[in-house]
């Protein structure tokens, strides 16, 4: 169950030139967003953790941003 909403979704792809965006297009990059977007936040929870916080912060997202590779493309494996 998909964790974006898709109207940003293909409001992103459109914002980066393309005239039309297909359903499948939208689809994979919100797949490739939620997934690097989850990993991002657990390792960010990480940090968090380590600092003994419950909060998680903007430092602590961006140290995360630093560690995580962004996934590959669905279909490129």
């Amino acid at each position: 169950m998909p964790i974006l909403p898709v109207a940003p979704v293909s409001r992103l792809i459109r914002e980066a030139g393309a005239k039309r965006v297909s359903e499948g297009a939208r689809d994979a990059l919100a797949e490739v967003l939620e997934s690097y977007g989850m990993e991002v936040a657990e390792e960010a929870v990480e940090w968090a953790n380590h600092a003994k916080r419950k909060t998680v912060k903007a430092e602590d997202i961006r140290e995360a941003v630093k560690r995580v590779r962004p996934p590959r493309a669905p279909g490129t494996d």
